[in-house]
């Protein structure tokens, strides 16, 4: 087996790397004088290869105005934002504006066309959502009435079905959790991925209070009556004449001939 010689190319690191019309190549270059000029400058530069002097003009995009219609929740509020012209936006991209995190949803062009991405000078108008913040669909269910609801929470926040969740002073369980792709009756989900969540109100308590002896029996053992830690029914639930703790007497049986 021969040996292979294993080398690698040392990258070199040229400095002030620029383009020399003379070698017509990217060469390092040597700065002779800089003069400002408006909000640029201009370089007087000289080629370390062939020692070729020339001059670097640097002129920064001009600034450009361009709306951007920020929608947080149900509310949509117009802002302009000053951008350099040469700059691009790609629908997803997420940016920062007073504090907040906007995810670019739509770019209309000065043709009124609509594409996913675009530099700033060909930009009419941009259309973002708050991305910290997800807006999340309710469909409320009292008896046979249902409403529909949205709340706002950050895109951090999970749900999960069966669990209760306070909305409006009320409490409701989550009866069912939509994903778009199915429904989770136990699972937990991310708020950024629910399509809608549906509540029912939550049975009254009494509801679940025994019922019979036997049910106040075993709601004793579980600890569910801390108010009243006896497995006997109160003497209000009792009716007049009846002894809840009277055992039946089995009638004998008679023998048969």
């Amino acid at each position: 087996m021969e040996d292979v010689d294993e080398w690698e190319e040392e990258e070199e690191i040229l400095d002030n790397a620029t383009h020399c019309p003379a070698c017509d190549e990217l060469t390092g270059h040597e700065i002779l004088r800089e003069k400002s000029v408006g909000t640029g400058a201009d370089f007087m530069v000289r080629c370390n290869d062939c020692q070729h002097v020339h001059t670097i003009e640097f002129r920064p995009p001009p600034p450009r105005n361009i709306p951007f219609i920020l929608s947080e929740g149900p509310k949509s509020e117009r802002v302009v934002l000053v951008v350099d012209a040469d700059e691009k936006f790609v629908v997803g991209d997420v940016f920062e504006e007073d504090g907040k995190l906007w995810k670019i949803h739509q770019i209309e062009t000065a043709d009124e066309r609509q594409t996913s991405s675009e530099t700033a000078t060909n930009i009419a108008r941009v259309t973002a959502l708050r991305t910290d913040m997800v807006r999340v669909k309710l469909t409320l269910t009292r008896g046979e009435d249902s409403t529909a609801d949205v709340i706002v929470v950050s895109q951090e926040t999970t749900f999960t079905g069966s669990h209760l969740m306070e909305h409006n002073g009320e409490t409701w369980r989550i009866r069912a959790i939509h994903t778009g792709t199915g429904r989770t009756l136990r699972g937990t989900v991310k708020a950024p991925d629910i399509k809608r969540m549906y509540l029912h109100e939550p049975p009254n308590p009494e509801h679940f209070s025994p019922r019979t002896p036997r049910e106040r029996r075993q709601a004793w053992k579980e600890g569910r009556l801390g108010h009243n830690p006896n497995p006997e029914r109160p003497k209000e639930h009792v009716k007049k004449g009846v002894n809840p703790n009277a055992t039946r007497k089995r009638a004998n049986k008679k023998k048969r001939k």
